[in-house]
């Protein structure tokens, strides 16, 4: 597990395969708060996204790479909700 202090404001998150997921606003509890304006499209675009401490796999300098396929990786992002998108 990685610790949470590594990752950094304004990192870029990555998927495993290298593919940009999003852009960390800050760590809240045990989940990366994506930017808004790096939320997704349409209706997502105007609130937050959160990626799960668990799905980090490294952090490489300004990137935090996951261990699931940026593809894969979206469909696990929670809103700021809580629920599942």
């Amino acid at each position: 597990m990685v610790d949470a202090a590594d990752i950094k404001e304004h990192a870029e998150v990555i998927g495993a395969d290298g593919v940009h997921v999003g852009t960390v606003d800050r760590v809240e509890g045990n989940r990366i708060k994506l930017k808004k304006l790096d939320s997704g499209m349409g209706s997502h675009k105007t609130h937050h996204h959160f990626i799960s401490l668990g799905l980090v796999a490294d952090i490489e300098g300004d990137k935090v790479r996951l261990s699931a396929n940026a593809d894969v990786a979206v469909t696990l992002e929670e809103e700021s909700s809580g629920t599942s998108v």
